[in-house]
């Protein structure tokens, strides 16, 4: 029997059109979700829409429509963002309008209530709605959240429940020791733990229903709603069983305390299973500056889509961002990437070796390939970019077996020799197309089809 394997993204929320930095993130999950499919896990795969909240609520007033109308339109965007990134089709999308999932919800906020660790006081805080986080005067620059420099923080003052965070800085650092490998890369679990270490606040988990309606009721309370918290962060939690297996987490470095810290707390504080792992992504920037909603700078992946594919912004996620820390974009740099690693890479490698195979009658048999130990070491280490560096590598070797050996011109004068370089030529190609799988699935099946037809491979005209 398949051992489970679980794995999700934040949930993007829907205020706008989706953005790069939501694909790299659900690209990324989607590429060690399918390397563990194809080593024979039982992948459970989620994502969704968190739709709920004051900026929602917000922007629908300002169009002159209901927020169910609003979120419709939004989250429908980015449920069709799925196929065309080549994402898994059988990923878990779980909306947080869901009926079923107010009822967990609800029913999570139940348990941790019972527990004893929510509790309702008034309070007067500093609050960035871009963060969605409470902020001290120690944490802004000129006033202004340092992420979010061009929204104003707002003062709430009002009644609202609150989650016990202060109780578990013990059992987050006694997690922290148990699971060395809990956040990673280390330097930012290293910032969760002096996080942690300094001492814990409790944090809001409500807002008043009169001032802000849209979101899921509060048990026994119809005054309050609940805040992100014990909303959109109990979606991953859609299929308890697939969670309670063992849970891998992609999300964004703004993400790190709310996933690390405070979803951690909320897990114990109900008994559940905390995460296996958190992968914290850097930010994608332009120019130095941070790609986002808020700075009016993002680059919609439908346009790179359009211009050069879905395979090329996977290939360009996948070796060209740094798989943990800040990367700079520019479509200059994009059309480099994609004419030399692309068009003249894997696309003239593998139409140059089929050619000749074909041209000379080389018999097709394509050998059984396993995943080599480099590439499962790097991708068990969610280093995307050292997996496709492999494939790359083996990509230059071939070509330059090519450049060496010059089989095409050795057919004329030893037909053996040049049949045994052929043959080698083809294993190597579909070991590459194997490797590139989980990376480019429409690239690695387009090769084995071309082969299987017996005709010249459809990839990547130069731009």
């Amino acid at each position: 029997m398949s051992k489970p394997f679980y794995i999700t993204t934040t949930l993007p929320y829907v205020n706008s059109d989706p953005h790069i930095g939501f694909a790299m993130e659900i690209i990324r999950a989607d590429i060690i979700a399918r390397f563990k499919k194809a080593q024979d896990y039982d992948v459970f795969f989620n994502t969704g829409t968190d739709e709920h909240g004051i900026k929602i609520y917000r922007k629908a007033l300002e169009q002159g429509i209901d927020p169910q109308t609003y979120v419709d339109g939004y989250a429908q965007k980015f449920k069709d963002l799925i196929p065309a990134l080549h994402i898994s089709p059988d990923i878990h999308f779980i909306r947080t309008t869901n009926p079923q999932h107010i009822k967990n919800a609800q029913a999570f906020w139940a348990e941790c209530d019972k527990k004893g660790f929510i509790y309702k006081k008034k309070y007067q805080v500093k609050y960035c709605v871009g963060c969605e986080l409470e902020k001290t005067d120690s944490e802004l620059v000129n006033g202004k959240c340092s992420i979010h420099p061009n929204q104003d923080i707002e003062l709430i003052d009002e009644e609202n429940y609150f989650f016990k965070f202060s109780s578990f800085k013990k059992p987050l650092l006694d997690l922290y020791e148990k699971n060395p490998k809990l956040v990673i890369p280390d330097f930012r679990f290293n910032e969760i733990k002096a996080f942690v270490g300094r001492g814990l606040e409790d944090f809001s988990i409500s807002r008043l229903a009169s001032k802000m309606p849209w979101g899921v009721p509060v048990p026994n309370d119809s005054e309050h709603v609940m805040y992100v918290w014990f909303d959109a962060l109990v979606n991953y939690i859609f299929k308890k069983e697939a969670w309670q297996s063992g849970a891998v987490q992609y999300c964004g470095k703004d993400n790190l305390r709310q996933q690390s810290a405070m979803w951690q707390a909320m897990l114990i504080a109900v008994g559940m299973e905390p995460s296996r792992h958190i992968i914290i992504n850097g930010f994608i920037t332009m120019n130095g500056q941070k790609i986002s909603k808020s700075t009016g700078n993002v680059v919609n992946p439908s346009e790179l889509i359009s211009l050069y594919g879905a395979e090329a912004l996977r290939y360009h996620v996948a070796r060209e961002f740094n798989p943990f820390e800040d990367s700079d974009f520019t479509f200059e740099a994009f059309k480099t990437a994609y004419n030399a690693n692309l068009a003249n890479g894997i696309g003239n490698l593998s139409s140059r070796i089929i050619q000749m195979v074909l041209a000379n009658n080389i018999p097709i048999v394509i050998p059984q390939h396993s995943f080599d130990p480099a590439f499962v070491t790097a991708m068990e280490n969610f280093n995307i970019k050292e997996a496709a560096d492999f494939i790359w590598r083996k990509i230059a070797e071939t070509d330059a077996f090519i450049q060496r050996e010059e089989p095409f011109k050795k057919i004329k004068t030893d037909v053996q020799g040049a049949t045994k370089d052929l043959q080698y030529l083809l294993a190597e190609l579909t070991n590459i197309a194997y490797h590139l799988s989980p990376i480019m699935p429409e690239t690695s099946k387009e090769i084995f089809t071309a082969l299987e037809l017996k005709r010249k491979p459809l990839l990547f005209p130069r731009k």
